[in-house]
C-alpha cells in the first residue's frame, strides 16, 4: 500500500483548511449542478422513452453528467484504457475494484452502455437518485433477501433485454484500498445467463476521496483501465464461488502490477 493512502486514513482533523474549502466547494457543486441537469435528464427522458427502449441515450447523458466532475477538477486527470476491448451490444456483467465514492464517477467515463446496481439508499438522494430511477437502474436493500432475490430477477431480466449490468463484487469501498473479498452474485448471474464477464480496474480513486469521510485529498492520478472479457468456456469448474475467487485473483494479479507507483495497494 502506497504511503499516500496510509495518510490517507489519518484523522480528518488533520486535513488543512485549504482541503476542506475545496472540497466543501465541490460537493455545493455537485449539489447545485445536479439540480440544474435533472431537468435535463427528465426531458431526455421524454423525447427518447418511448423508441430507446433500452434508455441508451438517457445512459449517455448520464455519462456526460457525471463526466463534468472529474473533467472539471484538474486534480483527477482520469487515463481511460481499453474502451476499445468493449464489444458493443453484449450483454456483459461487469465487475470493477471498489476503493472510493469517485469510482461511482469515473466508470461513467467509459461512456458504454450498462445499468448500474446499486444500494437503494442511492436511489433517494435527491435529483441523483431519480434520475437513476429514469433510467432504470437496479436496486438493492443491503443484508435483506427477499430484495437481493428481487435484485437478482431483475439482472437477468436486464440481461436478457441485451444490457449489461455494472456492479462492485466487493459489495462496498475497501478502507485501505486492498482487494476485499467478492461476493458471488455477479458470478452467479454470469452462470445462470451465460454471458461473459468484464473486468475493469479502477486506480487512484482512494488516494483522492478515502471511504472515511468527504475531504478531497489534493491532487492523485485516476486510471480507469478495461482489462477484458472472461468467455464462459475459460470459467472454471464449479460454484459461482469458485469463479468469484478465481476472477478476484486475476484482479489482484493485475492491480498488483502497479503496486510500486502510488495508484494502488
Amino acid at each position: 500500500m502506497s504511503r499516500e493512502h496510509e495518510d490517507s486514513g489519518n484523522d480528518e482533523a488533520a486535513v488543512p483548511v485549504s482541503l476542506r474549502i475545496y472540497s466543501t466547494a465541490f460537493w455545493v457543486f455537485l449539489t447545485l449542478s445536479s439540480a440544474l441537469m435533472f431537468p435535463f435528464a427528465f426531458l431526455v427522458w421524454l423525447l427518447t422513452v418511448l423508441f430507446d427502449h433500452k434508455l441508451r441515450v438517457l445512459h449517455q447523458f448520464t455519462c456526460f453528467w457525471a463526466s463534468l466532475y472529474t473533467w472539471s477538477n484538474p486534480a483527477w486527470p482520469v487515463t481511460v484504457q481499453g474502451r476499445d476491448m468493449i464489444r458493443p451490444g453484449v450483454p456483459y456483467v461487469m465487475v470493477a475494484n471498489h476503493q472510493s465514492l469517485l469510482d461511482i464517477l469515473v466508470l461513467f467515463r467509459l461512456f458504454v452502455h450498462f445499468k448500474w446496481v446499486s444500494k437503494i439508499e442511492n436511489f433517494r438522494v435527491p435529483f441523483i437518485g431519480w434520475n437513476m430511477t429514469l433510467n432504470r437502474y437496479i436496486s438493492l436493500r443491503r443484508g435483506d433477501p427477499a430484495s437481493v432475490a428481487e435484485m437478482m430477477n431483475a439482472c437477468e431480466r436486464t440481461l436478457a433485454r441485451g444490457n449489461p449490468i455494472m456492479m462492485f463484487p466487493e459489495g462496498t469501498r475497501s478502507k485501505d484500498g486492498r482487494l476485499r473479498s467478492f461476493k458471488h452474485g455477479a458470478f452467479t448471474l454470469a452462470q445462470r445467463c451465460q454471458v461473459p464477464i468484464l473486468m475493469i480496474t479502477v486506480e487512484g480513486t482512494g488516494n483522492a476521496l478515502p471511504k472515511a469521510g468527504f475531504v478531497l485529498r489534493g491532487r492523485h492520478p485516476i486510471r480507469l483501465r478495461v482489462v477484458g472479457e472472461l468467455a464462459p468456456e475459460t470459467w472454471p469448474d464449479g460454484s459461482a464461488e469458485k469463479l468469484a475467487e478465481h476472477v478476484r485473483e486475476l484482479f489482484k494479479r493485475e492491480l498488483g502490477e502497479r503496486q510500486d507507483n502510488g495508484l494502488s495497494e
